[in-house]
């Protein structure tokens, strides 16, 4: 059994969480198909201990954060809600950087407003530019991370977190402020962020991995799909675990629109694996 929990800022939180980027329609874009379903995942994730859902305002945009206030509030206690800024959608459905002070400013207030909240639990900030998904905001990082410094002490933001950074910015960060969380993509198959996983371990910072289960196309691979019979499980689930096994100082936020996959995904914390599945896994 991995350890369950860890500790995120000053919130301990289960090691599955939610993540919601899935809830809304195709491209994370749009109404999702069925309201209802959405809904009701949000609803059995928190009946099941779920007490870590990832969000952001510009999932939608604007229909992640409804979705979970719609189903949740009042929000249960001890649920941390975290949310990301640093970045919008454009017209074109593109993914473009809201780096300034003024916009985090803005995208913090949407996100207390859209939540129905009074402060933000944590506040992951998403850096832009070459090999982050979108372009370089020309924003220095310590200018975005005094606004949300400033927010923080204003009381409006609890913690503060990094998404997509390296060792580097990681390090540069953490000169400017304490840094709860880091936020980057991370799977099994795609390992290029695991010198900022053990970065982590090493400072004892939870490292939440966004697309824990990478492509589709990795659950077909037969060493997986050979390890998860010999757990009895799927291939999906033994991905989750492997992370999990990484540290644990790893949590994992699968997103699903479908509450039998959410039952699936938690049931991956019961996965031990061994070290011949770890061997075969890591080769």
């Amino acid at each position: 059994m991995h350890q369950e929990t860890f500790s995120i800022g000053s919130r301990r939180v289960r090691r599955i969480g939610f993540g919601a980027m899935r809830l809304p329609g195709p491209g994370v874009w749009g109404p999702p198909a069925d309201r209802g379903a959405a809904l009701a995942v949000l609803r059995r994730a928190v009946a099941l201990g779920v007490d870590h859902i990832d969000t952001a305002q510009y999932y939608g945009p604007d229909v992640a954060n409804e979705l979970i206030r719609e189903a949740l509030h009042p929000y249960p206690g001890g649920l941390l809600i975290a949310t990301k800024i640093g970045a919008r959608r454009g017209d074109d459905r593109s993914w473009q950087p809201a780096a300034t002070p003024g916009e985090l400013r803005a995208a913090v207030h949407d996100n207390l407003r859209s939540l129905g909240v009074e402060r933000l639990g944590l506040v992951n900030f998403r850096l832009s530019g070459e090999g982050k998904g979108m372009p370089a905001s020309g924003v220095p990082l310590a200018e975005s991370l005094g606004a949300l410094i400033e927010l923080r002490d204003e009381g409006l933001v609890e913690a503060i977190g990094v998404s997509a950074v390296s060792v580097a910015e990681l390090h540069e960060a953490r000169a400017l402020t304490e840094i709860a969380e880091v936020q980057n993509h991370y799977s099994l198959a795609d390992r290029s962020g695991a010198d900022v996983l053990e970065a982590c371990g090493e400072l004892g910072i939870a490292f939440v991995p966004f697309f824990p289960l990478g492509a589709g196309r990795l659950l077909e691979r037969e060493d997986l799909q050979a390890v998860a019979a010999r757990h009895r499980a799927t291939p999906a689930q033994v991905a989750l675990a492997w992370l999990l096994a990484r540290g644990p100082h790893v949590l994992a936020i699968p997103g699903t629109s479908s509450v039998a996959h959410l039952e699936e995904n938690l049931a991956a914390g019961r996965i031990a694996l061994g070290a011949g599945d770890l061997a075969a896994l890591q080769a």
